[in-house]
């Protein structure tokens, strides 16, 4: 970034991570749409966006019969990053889907959703989803000169149209020169189902008698090509597959997730607490002697061992400082959950632990803190 600014959330330098699913453009169903269908999303469509200005909450199924979302791979990897948000904790009323509007979208893109999340910063985007259609892999290879193609086999031969093309290789040298095989490839993979060639007979036949390809790179006319429509019998076929793309801005997640796990306490508003999920808390347990004796601190030792052990992120506090002083300490770093070791537990081998948001606490023996927490 060449401006930084917005605290945390405009940085020089950040960490991404993207997903790059390839789909065939004309079939853009998921396979596992059926598991997330039935969940809700908030969206903010462009329409909305225009005009009333007001979200609306919709299952992910009711948006793509509804065409708010263009397909629905694209609305699987949205519900997904909202399922997966949730997961780790964030607030599902702080977050929403924006669709870019019109004059937002590149060209060549077929839908775009930025998964935003309200913070003090206000709605700030941290997820983009986007379907980028075949522009990226169209791009590669014409740079490349090599096809970017995949194929799709077919169960049983199917008869499709196509085009068969007849060049007037001297016509194309003419207009193209070195790029004559560029223009014919292109031409030519076009031809292989009559739906996307119709689109240059039609204008060859005009009155205008040429048309762009290649993104208005070059411009064909009816004099460099024959073609004929005919029916081929087929056991694959190819195609330049569109790719959609979530894009996860870890920073701003991240930054999101402390803000929406800051609270404080009821009962007291200096007590401040960051609300962790357990799964995503970077310490699972603290162990906490109610006093230093020997005897004591052998337990807590052995406790801290026993989470160490199966990989439970342990704190041990053996200050001086009062047993809530020392909760409150465990509360501000987000520690789920607080084992505390007591005279009794001398006696008795048994210890507490209390859950920090809600605050209850169980006495239960020392065998069984390890599988409990």
């Amino acid at each position: 970034e060449i401006a930084p600014k917005a605290g945390l959330l405009r940085v020089r330098e950040f960490y991404m991570g993207e997903i790059e699913h390839f789909v065939n453009p004309a079939d853009k169903t998921h396979p596992s749409f059926h598991t997330v269908k039935d969940k809700n999303l908030v969206l903010f469509g462009r329409d909305d966006q225009l005009g009333s200005g007001k979200t609306k909450t919709i299952t992910v199924g009711e948006a793509v019969d509804s065409s708010l979302v263009n397909n629905q791979t694209l609305a699987y990897f949205m519900a997904r990053t909202q399922l997966f948000l949730e997961k780790i904790g964030m607030d599902p009323t702080r977050l929403r889907f924006r669709q870019h509007l019109t004059t937002e979208m590149a060209h060549y893109a077929a839908d775009c959703w930025d998964l935003e999340i309200q913070t003090s910063y206000g709605w700030i985007e941290c997820v983009g989803h986007a379907d980028r259609a075949c522009y990226d892999l169209d791009v590669h290879a014409k740079a490349t000169k090599t096809p970017m193609v995949a194929t799709l086999k077919f169960d049983k031969p199917e008869q499709i149209e196509v085009a068969k093309l007849k060049f007037d290789r001297k016509a194309l040298g003419k207009a193209f020169k070195q790029d004559q095989r560029t223009v014919s490839a292109a031409l030519e993979s076009l031809a292989e189902s009559w739906d996307t060639f119709q689109p240059i007979a039609t204008a060859l036949e005009s009155d205008i008698g040429s048309t762009p390809i290649l993104n208005g790179e070059f411009t064909v006319t009816r004099e460099m090509l024959t073609y004929t429509r005919i029916k081929k019998t087929v056991h694959e076929v190819k195609f330049t597959p569109s790719v959609i793309e979530p894009s996860f801005g870890f920073g701003r997640i991240l930054y999101a997730l402390l803000e929406h796990s800051f609270t404080r306490r009821p009962s007291d508003e200096q007590r401040c607490v960051m609300q962790f999920k357990p799964s995503v808390a970077p310490t699972k347990c603290a162990v906490l002697p109610i006093s230093s004796t020997p005897e004591i601190n052998a337990i807590v030792d052995d406790i801290a061992a026993r989470l160490t052990a199966v990989s439970l992120a342990t704190r041990v506090d053996k200050s001086g400082a009062a047993l809530g002083r020392r909760y409150a300490r465990a509360d501000e770093v987000g520690v789920p959950f607080a084992v505390t070791v007591d005279f009794q537990t001398v006696e008795d081998g048994t210890v507490t632990v209390r859950e920090r948001d809600s605050m209850v606490q169980v006495r239960l023996p020392v065998e069984e803190v390890v599988a409990l927490v």
